[in-house]
């Protein structure tokens, strides 16, 4: 494995899910992992993103028109890491039907539950929301965005903790940079709303998933094959 590419190929894979494949986000963060003593089943992994790369390479993102309009969507796998039982965070936002912004990563502190899992992703998303909200505003080309951007989570528990903190004394153990998506909330900046597990389009990002539930997922993104329009 020492003649392997392996850190290139995994720095490739990273600037072409940074920049337009959300798609591949997940896939890429769990390759990038072993950099550092990558094995052969690694290697094929990684084999494998660049051949389904090769085979969507006509995709592309697209932006509907219309008034300016921001989602979010948040999920989590728990405690999916084998080694050390931590859970996977994800999440995306969209433009207009477009994805602008997603993160496919490990959570840095170990969950207890699914709740709680859940609970530490919608956090993350709802700190990027802030940003998006705040830079979108400052680009001044749109009128001031006046209301919340939806944040959309799918477990229910989660969402009561964000929305009504009180009622939840099993929550008192989260680290407390986690529970600023209650301000966040307070503040008017976002809207937690629940969405069916099947319609979350955060899924693909915390998860691996059969094509045919993929395919659905991407065109949810705004994924679109450029020879649509040819």
């Amino acid at each position: 494995m020492a003649q392997v590419p392996y850190a290139s190929a995994i720095g490739s894979l990273m600037y072409a899910m940074l920049c337009t494949r959300p798609d591949i986000a997940y896939a890429v963060s769990m390759t990038s992992r072993y950099q550092s003593n990558p094995g052969l089943d690694h290697w094929t992994a990684v084999k494998n993103i660049l051949k389904y790369l090769r085979r969507t390479k006509d995709m592309v993102l697209v932006y509907g028109g219309g008034e300016l309009r921001l989602d979010g969507f948040t999920d989590s796998d728990f405690q999916s890491d084998v080694d050390d039982r931590k859970s996977i965070s994800g999440y995306i936002f969209t433009c207009n039907g477009g994805a602008i912004s997603w993160k496919s990563s490990k959570q840095e502190t170990t969950a207890d539950s699914t709740t709680e899992a859940e609970y530490i992703a919608a956090s993350d998303a709802a700190k990027e929301a802030v940003w998006i909200r705040k830079f979108v505003t400052e680009l001044d080309i749109v009128h001031l965005i006046s209301s919340p951007v939806e944040l959309y989570c799918d477990n229910t528990g989660a969402i009561a903790q964000a929305k009504e903190p009180r009622s939840h004394q099993k929550s008192k153990h989260i680290e407390r940079r986690y529970h600023i998506i209650r301000e966040i909330i307070g503040r008017g900046d976002i809207a937690v709303q629940k969405v069916a597990s099947a319609d979350n389009v955060a899924n693909p990002l915390t998860k691996a998933m059969t094509q045919q539930q993929l395919e659905k997922h991407l065109e949810k993104m705004g994924l679109r094959y450029c020879t649509e329009w040819l």
